[in-house]
């Protein structure tokens, strides 16, 4: 496992290489996972996968395979979602392992930090998320990320 706790801005690059957006600072708890890492967790027991991207990013761009949905931000405005603590307790014990993917690793930082702020303690996030960073043409999904990495995904 891979632990970064520090922010690169959008000029710098990120550990691994790669121009990557600003994010926020991580919980020193938040435990980061390169995609190969997280897919091997979810072969274990009791991990509880959920992809925090907006509803229409999770159907209609495609989503991690057996990952459930909770928005961290959804349409239409695309303001923090006010349940989203209370709906991952829903599906998950504090003590459960809870992995975390959205689009480029980004948005999952702060819904992480959140869930640990909240008493969760086992919570780890995808860096490269699900679509990664955008190549030198804006273009995701053609440097790194879940399914550039060809880990299973399915789209509606």
């Amino acid at each position: 496992m891979t632990q970064s706790t520090y922010c690169h801005s959008e000029n710098q690059a990120s550990p691994h290489g790669l121009p990557s957006a600003p994010h926020s600072p991580s919980h020193p708890q938040l435990q980061h996972l390169h995609p190969e890492e997280a897919f091997a967790l979810l072969q274990k027991v009791g991990v509880v996968f959920v992809d925090i991207r907006s509803e229409m990013e999770y159907f209609f761009v495609g989503n991690p395979k057996g990952a459930i949905n909770i928005p961290w931000q959804d349409a239409p405005d695309f303001e923090r979602n006010p349940d989203f603590v209370r709906d991952i307790a829903r599906i998950a014990k504090p003590e459960q392992p809870i992995l975390l993917i959205c689009r480029s690793g980004h948005r999952s930082i702060d819904a992480g930090n959140t869930l640990l702020q909240a008493g969760f303690q086992q919570v780890y996030h995808v860096l490269e998320g699900f679509e990664g960073d955008r190549d030198e043409h804006h273009h995701r999904s053609s440097i790194n990320g879940w399914r550039y990495r060809g880990l299973p995904w399915v789209q509606c």
